[in-house]
């Protein structure tokens, strides 16, 4: 029977207090690494095979040892709470329901590292999550887990909850920098990387809000039964998973990692609503290349997923149904990775409104297959030259639906118009000029800065 680890106070119904937080053990992970040396956590944290939950899976530990610990002065511990992935709900639920959890982790990561002040930068939007953080860092500092000698140990540190202005580009470590610094958000030139030059220069950790809230259990239980938590031997730990889309019962589950896609979506999810199949899914957010039916025994971890042909991402899964235009949901997310491209680059800024107007033509139907030729050509050339990550990820699921639903493409220019528009008003269907939907991935509007998009300039 599986007993969960991050989510064992989601029940209370209201965020966590204190009081509540160590009835259920925490702090315990706290009051144990402060028993050790630095170099100790760090290497507890490697030993439990703990990989970052934020999308990219780098080893945690292995990221904690990198900081620079010879450059006299600051070191700072930031919490990537930016989480504007679309399809992806998990952080905001375990700040809002157990922020200790949170703030524990981040005192733990803190004194692995060295570091003395911690910023957890959030989600503009996220204002219950904020509140229940401060709340949290309120109650720690008072109970003396947060401020000077923590626990007798000599460490001290606090905690700045940081509101971002907003944009998805925030997200990306470096970019999220320069926010945090009140700088426009781009990317930074790496190298050097945070780790020797970040926060204002200084040496800076950068963690995603699901990789830190498992720091207490790792170092409170020990790092092998952590482990041993896993579905298989590949993966480490628990996971949260979520599931949207056509689906009887759309959520969040905390789970081993390595829960096989068809249980995720058949049993925790209820399977698909009636009269609906199952198409494809985004397994990781929207940033994932697609993956079908054939797909559906795959194990959700890092390694297992990259070997499908995807990422793992924000373990977040987006179900698209058989009634959906598959090309139509790749114009709905490509709508926001338009719009939402910092400009930094040129193909990213240039590359994927014109992606956009390509995939718009094909929906449409008047689109040519040497349009298709151009859009795969452009994608490739995005995907390998661009400054960060942003736009390899907007462009994957496209990549995906050529390289798994061509058919499905071609028929569009084949037919001159969608192919599922005769099915009537359903989730893809085009009236008076704009796209409305009732389908899991929203209604992400008509176009780029709220105006439709007429093609890349000339």
């Amino acid at each position: 029977m599986f007993t969960p680890v991050l989510t064992k106070n989601f029940g209370l119904g209201h965020p966590a207090s204190l009081k509540e937080y160590e009835a259920s053990g925490g702090y315990q992970g706290l009051k144990k690494a402060v028993k050790l040396t630095p170099a100790e956590v760090t290497k507890l944290v490697l030993d439990s095979g703990l990989r970052g939950r934020g999308g990219a899976g780098f080893p945690t530990g292995r990221k904690w040892g990198l900081i620079e610990k010879d450059t006299p002065g600051p070191r700072y511990y930031v919490v990537n709470a930016d989480e504007m992935e679309p399809g992806t709900f998990k952080d905001r639920l375990l700040m809002e329901r157990d922020p200790h959890l949170l703030v524990e982790g981040i005192i733990i990561g803190g004194y692995a590292t060295g570091t003395g002040h911690g910023y957890i930068f959030i989600r503009y939007e996220y204002t219950e999550a904020a509140r229940a953080l401060g709340q949290a860092i309120e109650e720690a500092t008072a109970a003396g887990y947060l401020g000077e000698n923590i626990l007798g140990s000599g460490f001290s540190m606090d905690i700045s909850v940081h509101r971002s202005a907003g944009r998805y580009e925030c997200g990306e470590e470096t970019a999220l920098l320069n926010a945090l610094e009140g700088k426009r958000a781009n990317p930074r030139s790496k190298p050097p990387f945070p780790p020797v030059k970040g926060l204002w220069q200084r040496p800076t950790i950068i963690n995603n809000v699901e990789t830190v809230v498992n720091v207490g259990p790792i170092i409170s239980g020990g790092p092998e039964a952590w482990k041993s938590l896993a579905r298989d031997k590949e993966g480490a730990g628990v996971k949260l998973y979520g599931v949207s889309g056509r689906v009887k019962n759309p959520g969040l589950w905390e789970l081993p990692i390595g829960t096989p896609l068809r249980e995720l979506i058949e049993v925790h999810a209820g399977g698909m609503q009636d009269g609906y199949a199952f198409k494809a899914c985004l397994p990781g957010g929207a940033s994932t290349p697609l993956l079908t039916p054939d797909h559906l025994d795959v194990e959700l971890d890092f390694d297992h997923v990259a070997k499908a042909g995807s990422r793992l991402g924000t373990g977040c899964v987006t179900v698209l149904d058989d009634s959906c235009c598959i090309v139509r949901a790749m114009v709905n997310l490509m709508v926001f990775f338009a719009r939402e491209s910092c400009g930094w680059c040129t193909p990213c800024r240039d590359g994927l409104p014109f992606v956009l107007d390509i995939l718009r033509r094909i929906e449409d139907g008047s689109a040519t297959f040497d349009d298709i030729a151009v859009m795969e050509e452009n994608c490739d050339a995005i995907y390998s030259n661009t400054f960060c990550a942003f736009a390899p990820g907007a462009v994957g699921p496209v990549q995906s639906m050529m390289k798994l639903f061509r058919d499905e493409v071609e028929e569009h220019i084949k037919l001159g118009r969608c192919p599922l528009k005769d099915n009537g008003p359903g989730p893809w269907f085009r009236k008076s000029g704009s796209y409305t939907t009732d389908y899991g991935l929203g209604d992400l509007g008509p176009g780029i800065g709220g105006e439709d998009y007429s093609g890349p300039p000339s």
